[in-house]
C-alpha cells in the first residue's frame, strides 16, 4: 500500500512529475533525479508487496482445508481454482473501470482507487483471524536449501573415500512393524523396532550433505529429513521451468496484441473500446471457465477415471501448455489476416483498418484457458508435493515463473531483432508502423518454441512420481 500511496502523491503533484509530452517539438521529457527515484521506489514497493501477498496467500488459504481427508483435498482443489477466479475478478476491474478512470480523470485517481481497495482489504482479512488455521514458522526454507547444497559440495570436495558413514536423523527415529513368526509359519505378534533412516537413492549427490566429515562445521550439519525435503523441491523445479514459456507467450500477447488492436476497428456498438482494455478477454474467459471446470469438467473426469482428482495436477498443467501452442498458432493466423487487410488498405495508412478487434479475442480465448489450467494446476501441484516447511516457497515458484517469463520475452524479442536485422532487411519487430512488422513470423516462432517446451514437459511429467496421497491413487 505504501508504494501506491507514493505513486498517488507523485501523480497528483505537478512538481513531482515531468512536464506533459509535446509531440510537435521536443517530444516527451525523460524523468530523472528525485522524480525518477520516487517513481521507482513506488513501483518496487508495489512489486514487493504484491510478491509477498501472492506468495503467502495461496498456501495460507489451502492450509485451511484438511489434506488428510478426500473431502478436504477436493475443497483445496476448488480453492486454487477460485483463487485464480478471484485474481481474474480483480484484473477485470483493473482493465475496465480503473483504466477508464485513468484515461478520463487522471492517473492519480486510478492509483487512489487501488490504494483504497488495499486499505479496505486489510481489516476484512484481519476479521477472519480467529478462524484461521495458522502454520507456525520453522525457519526459512532458503536457509535449509542453502545449507544442504553447501554441505554437499564441501563434503564432496573434502572427502572422496567410500568409507564415509551416513548420519541418522537423530531427532525421532522411525519405527517399522516386524512380524514375529513361529516355526510353523503362523504369525504370533507384532513387534515395533527402530530403524536408522538413510537418504533415498534419487539425486545421490545431495546425500553427501549427511556424510560425517571433519571438514563440515556444526552450522552445516544436515539431517536426512532436510536432505529429502530439498530433493523434493529439486524434483519440482523441472516442472516449474517448463511453465516459463507459457508466461513468455502471455507477455507477448499482452503487448503486441494491444498494438494490433490499436490498428483495428475498436468500436463495439456505440462504445469505443480502449486497446489497453484488451486483456479483459482472457480475464472473462477465465471467469467463465473456472466454474465450468469445477462443476462440470472435474466431476465428469472423476466418474470416467474413477479417481479422486479426476485430472491430476501434471495433466492439468500439460493441458494448459498445449493450449498455449494453439493460442500462438491462432495469433499468427490472425496477424496474417490483419496484414492482408492492411495491404489492401495501404500499409502506411494511419486510419483504423476495416477489421474488428474481436479477431484478437480468439487467441485470448485459448491463452486465458491455458493460464487457468497451468496456474491453478501449478499452485496445487507445488503445495501438495512440497514438504510442509517449504509450501510457501514452492507455491511462490508460480509467480517466479511469471516474472521470468516476462523477462525472457524481452530477451527473445531482442535476439529476434538482432538476428533478423541486417543491411538488407529490417528487424522483424522494429519500426514505427506495425504493418511493416513480421509479427506473424514471430508468432510462428513462439508456437514452435512452445511445442518444443511441451515435449520437454512431457519427459519430466512422465518421469515424475507423486508423493501426495490424492495424486498417487
Amino acid at each position: 500500500m505504501q508504494g501506491l500511496v507514493i505513486l498517488t502523491i507523485q501523480a497528483r503533484s505537478t512538481s513531482l512529475k515531468p512536464q506533459k509530452c509535446n509531440l510537435t517539438n521536443m517530444g516527451c521529457e525523460q524523468v530523472e533525479g528525485a522524480q525518477a527515484a520516487m517513481l521507482f521506489i513506488g513501483l518496487y514497493l508495489v512489486a514487493l508487496g504484491v510478491g509477498g501477498i501472492k506468495g503467502s496467500l495461496p498456501p495460507h488459504g489451502a492450509e485451511q482445508f484438511d489434506g488428510e481427508t478426500p473431502q478436504g483435498r477436493k475443497q483445496r482443489s476448488t480453492f486454487f481454482n477460485y483463487f485464480v477466479f478471484c485474481l481474474s475478478c480483480g484484473g477485470l476491474i483493473a482493465v475496465t473501470f480503473v483504466v477508464w478512470v485513468e484515461d478520463n480523470k487522471g492517473w492519480q485517481w486510478g492509483f487512489g482507487i487501488s490504494t483504497l481497495a488495499i486499505l479496505l482489504s486489510i481489516p476484512l482479512f484481519l476479521a477472519g483471524s480467529p478462524f484461521y488455521r495458522n502454520k507456525i514458522p520453522r525457519g526459512s526454507p532458503l536457509t535449509t536449501i542453502s545449507k544442504v547444497l553447501i554441505a554437499a559440495v564441501l563434503n564432496s570436495c573434502a572427502s572422496r573415500n567410500s568409507g564415509s558413514a551416513i548420519t541418522s536423523l537423530g531427532s525421532s527415529p522411525s519405527t517399522i512393524p516386524v512380524l514375529l513368526s513361529r516355526e510353523d509359519g503362523e504369525t504370533t505378534n507384532i513387534k515395533y523396532v527402530e530403524s536408522i533412516e538413510i537418504p533415498s537413492k534419487s539425486l545421490r549427490f545431495l546425500n553427501r550433505a549427511v556424510v560425517r566429515n571433519p571438514a563440515a562445521c556444526g552450522a552445516l550439519k544436515c539431517s536426512v529429513q532436510e536432505v529429502e525435503e530439498v530433493k523434493i523441491v529439486m524434483k519440482i523445479l523441472p516442472i516449474f521451468a517448463c511453465t516459463i514459456m507459457l508466461n513468455c507467450c502471455l507477455a507477448q500477447l499482452s503487448t503486441f496484441s494491444v498494438q494490433q488492436a490499436a490498428t483495428m476497428n475498436t468500436n463495439f456498438a456505440k462504445l469505443k473500446v480502449p486497446p489497453a482494455s484488451l486483456p479483459i478477454f482472457p480475464v472473462l474467459f477465465i471467469m467463465i471457465l473456472a466454474p465450468i471446470f469445477d462443476y462440470f469438467i472435474i466431476p465428469f473426469a472423476r466418474r470416467v477415471t474413477k479417481t479422486e482428482m479426476g485430472i491430476t495436477h501434471l495433466q492439468r498443467i500439460g493441458i494448459g501448455l498445449f493450449l498455449s501452442i494453439v493460442a500462438m498458432a491462432i495469433a499468427a493466423l490472425v496477424e496474417v489476416k490483419r496484414k492482408r487487410v492492411a495491404t489492401n488498405s495501404g500499409l502506411d495508412s494511419t486510419k483504423p483498418l476495416p477489421i474488428t478487434f474481436f479477431w484478437i479475442a480468439f487467441q485470448y480465448l485459448f491463452l486465458g484457458s491455458a493460464d487457468l489450467f497451468t496456474l491453478a494446476g501449478l499452485l496445487e501441484f507445488c503445495f501438495s508435493e512440497a514438504p510442509f516447511s517449504m509450501r510457501s516457497l514452492a507455491t511462490s515458484l508460480s509467480w517466479a515463473s511469471l516474472a521470468i517469463g516476462y523477462y525472457l520475452s524481452t530477451v527473445i524479442v531482442s535476439i529476434v531483432n538482432s538476428v533478423t536485422g541486417n543491411s538488407k532487411h529490417h528487424p522483424w519487430l522494429s519500426g514505427r508502423n506495425l504493418n511493416h512488422f513480421h509479427l506473424e513470423r514471430f508468432y510462428w516462432l513462439m508456437c514452435i518454441l512452445s511445442a518444443l517446451n511441451f515435449i520437454n514437459y512431457l519427459y519430466w511429467a512422465t518421469k515424475y512420481k507423486y508423493r501426495s496421497v490424492s495424486c498417487s491413487k
